[in-house]
């Protein structure tokens, strides 16, 4: 079972082939499950998502009242004997997990992936935490999702970076004017 997961994809107009990567694109359509773990933004970006393979999906703090209205704030599916939640705030801070960690307790999950920061986080303890980052507005990182491998009840996976533009510390601060 393969399963590619993205979050903060943050497409306000347009299609997701003239918003997403193109290799993440191909990734998408080849995935058995996609998860996206919120920010969206709007509805149009969920249907194209799910037309291309099994979504499974949460809304946003971003996402427009219809994705609120259609997509559950938190969701734990089954696959392959694992369980997997999805979150979009579950760790205010890549430099500590420690929500996250208690969010995926309090959920009994195996797995969980959130969003929200926009960084890349793959860390394991007695659960597994994954953040898939974000392929569009990535921040202090580089355009990013992740693969997961389910098989024989084992998971394995790898963040994967895409082209595009990184957002680095020097960026922030030119932005910023320091």
């Amino acid at each position: 079972m393969k399963i590619i997961a993205i979050s903060d994809t943050h497409i306000k107009s347009g299609s997701i082939q003239e918003n997403l990567p193109a290799e993440l694109q191909v990734l998408l359509k080849d995935a058995d499950i996609i998860i996206h773990a919120g920010d969206f933004v709007t509805e149009n970006v969920f249907d194209e998502l799910s037309e291309l393979s099994r979504l499974e999906a949460v809304h946003g703090n971003l996402d427009d009242q219809v994705l609120r209205e259609l997509l559950p704030e938190r969701k734990v599916i089954e696959v392959e004997g694992m369980s997997i939640g999805i979150i979009h705030e579950a760790s205010l801070s890549i430099q500590d997990t420690a929500g996250a960690w208690y969010m995926a307790k309090e959920m009994g999950v195996d797995v969980l992936v959130f969003g929200h920061v926009h960084k890349p986080v793959i860390e394991k303890s007695q659960v597994l935490l994954i953040c898939p980052g974000s392929p569009t507005v990535p921040r202090l990182s580089e355009p990013s999702a992740v693969e997961m491998n389910i098989q024989d009840g084992k998971i394995s996976g790898k963040i994967i970076t895409l082209e595009g533009t990184r957002c680095s510390a020097l960026e922030k601060m030119r932005i910023f004017g320091e």
